[in-house]
């Protein structure tokens, strides 16, 4: 481990676009820890059945790498974590990279200006990594959530979350229960159903599930994307713009999404004929309250018979099954937990402290999630977070917001370079002024007024995680770096102040 400008913590697609883009613009000093075996983050780690984007493939890959060989209009797991190797490895990122390490803290030293960064490796051991600069590309979706249910550490059957899915167990047969209804599960669900004895899903709020315009691409069309100039990139601005008109009435007027609201309730008729369980997956709230997911074989599966929806709370866990808050137990050989990831609570945060001795995790706790162009964190000088507080979106890919960040940071080192600066922290009261301004533009949304409970929001009342309205106008507030926002310390002055 060496002394290094810049540490970026996570090798999946921020992570790694910041390393690329850090070269492509002579940043070369650089080095990025993850504690995984390869590139992909939560594509290399989330490998259950059925795992795919819902974002089309010409949409989620970096805009300076696209690829012509996407095999279908919604990728599986398997080829975009290929994509990102590739990508990686064309990029030559594995030589600026450590594998396998364990970030254990990362602490601010207020006199050294540097992140003092503690690490561990399974067969090397405790070491340290001291960096001017901190990128945090940990990920909103790399720390699996478990539900808090008695008696679950009990269970004496296979149990497992769906992001550390374990393929040595054979499930053909056996009675297996499903843990939530969210991203994850609508993939799984329709992968395990045929092959089963039995499936308990228990749901405890219904999604808005719509149809999923999948298909494998054509011979013409992988010759049109590799041989004619401009017919990607074509392809893949018409697909932006199409889901960008989304963003208008998720941020601004829920009503025009009726139609979404209608395709749902119709693709529910088509999959399943018992009104009984139509009634229990219909859900209460306005298409887009809550994460808007794609399918097109979930209600089928739901419908067979031998599939039950379980709308009762699970009361607790038996070493054998499950009981539910009505008093029925259902035996059961599995259990698949699928119940997202810690988002607004990540561990990771409890391990990264800032000027004042107080992590992310403590500061966030006391005033809600919060940042500047979801990048910069007041108390934490340095500290540039990817996919940070209200950067998520409801309605496209996460990886323009992820190169428009990247925009952002570039012009960051570069101005700070330029003007030898050596420690860059934003100012609370422009930290303060864009959150709020966040927050009213948020006042009209669907997320607000939609008739649900979401992780979106927070304990405070207040919508952290997602951006509002249209992702170019991010892309336009990241162009350049506004360095009147922050308070700097210039390398001139910290050595007269030393001498």
């Amino acid at each position: 481990m060496n002394d290094v400008k810049i540490a970026i913590v996570g090798a999946g697609f921020s992570g790694m676009g910041a390393a690329i883009k850090l070269q492509q613009n002579g940043f070369e000093d650089f080095l990025i820890l993850d504690r995984g075996s390869d590139f992909g983050g939560t594509w290399r780690d989330n490998t259950y059945p059925g795992a795919a984007c819902d974002v089309p493939s010409h949409l989620y890959s970096y805009s300076f790498e696209l690829n012509p060989n996407w095999s279908r209009s919604f990728s599986k797991q398997a080829e975009i974590h290929a994509y990102i190797n590739s990508v990686a490895e064309k990029n030559e990122l594995h030589r600026r990279t450590r594998f396998g390490v364990e970030v254990t803290n990362a602490v601010w030293n207020e006199t050294e200006n540097r992140w003092i960064v503690d690490v561990t490796h399974p067969e090397t051991g405790d070491a340290q990594v001291r960096a001017e600069i901190l990128i945090g590309a940990i990920g909103p979706l790399c720390e699996p959530r478990l539900p808090d249910v008695t008696g679950i550490a009990d269970f004496e059957g296979e149990i497992f979350h769906s992001a550390r899915w374990n393929h040595d167990v054979d499930l053909t047969g056996k009675r297996v229960a499903v843990i939530g209804t969210g991203a994850s599960a609508i993939q799984i669900i329709p992968e395990l159903a045929p092959k089963i004895g039995h499936m308990d899903v228990y749901q405890r709020t219904a999604p808005w599930v719509l149809p999923r315009a999948d298909r494998e691409y054509t011979r013409l069309e992988h010759w049109l994307f590799r041989n004619v100039p401009g017919v990607q990139r074509l392809s893949r601005t018409g697909i932006y713009l199409a889901h960008e008109l989304v963003s208008y009435g998720l941020t601004h007027r829920p009503d025009v999404l009726r139609p979404a609201h209608a395709a749902g309730k119709a693709n529910i008729r088509r999959g399943i004929s018992d009104p009984v369980k139509r009634d229990k997956v219909t859900p209460k709230f306005k298409v887009g309250c809550k994460r808007i997911l794609l399918s097109n074989t979930y209600y089928p599966a739901l419908g067979q018979d031998n599939v039950d929806v379980i709308t009762d709370g699970i009361d607790h866990v038996t070493p054998t099954g499950i009981v539910t808050k009505d008093g029925v137990t259902r035996e059961v050989d599995a259990i698949v937990v699928a119940t997202g990831f810690h988002v607004t609570d990540s561990p990771g945060f409890e391990h990264i402290v800032g000027k004042n001795g107080d992590s992310l995790a403590q500061v966030w706790a006391k005033t809600g999630m919060k940042g500047y162009k979801g990048s910069m964190i007041h108390g934490f000088p340095n500290l540039f977070l990817m996919v940070g507080p209200a950067t998520g979106l409801g309605h496209t890919s996460m990886v323009f917001m992820i190169e428009s960040q990247l925009n952002y940071l570039v012009d960051f080192l570069k101005t700070t370079e330029r003007n030898d600066i050596t420690r860059t922290e934003v100012r609370a009261e422009d930290e303060k002024v864009y959150n709020k301004s966040i927050q009213k533009t948020l006042s009209t949304s669907v997320w607000e007024n939609g008739g649900c409970a979401s992780w979106y929001k927070d304990e405070f009342g207040n919508i952290t995680t997602l951006w509002p309205g249209f992702t170019f106008n991010y892309r336009k507030a990241t162009k350049n770096f506004d360095i009147a926002a922050y308070d700097t310390t210039r390398a001139t002055a910290t050595a007269d102040a030393n001498s």
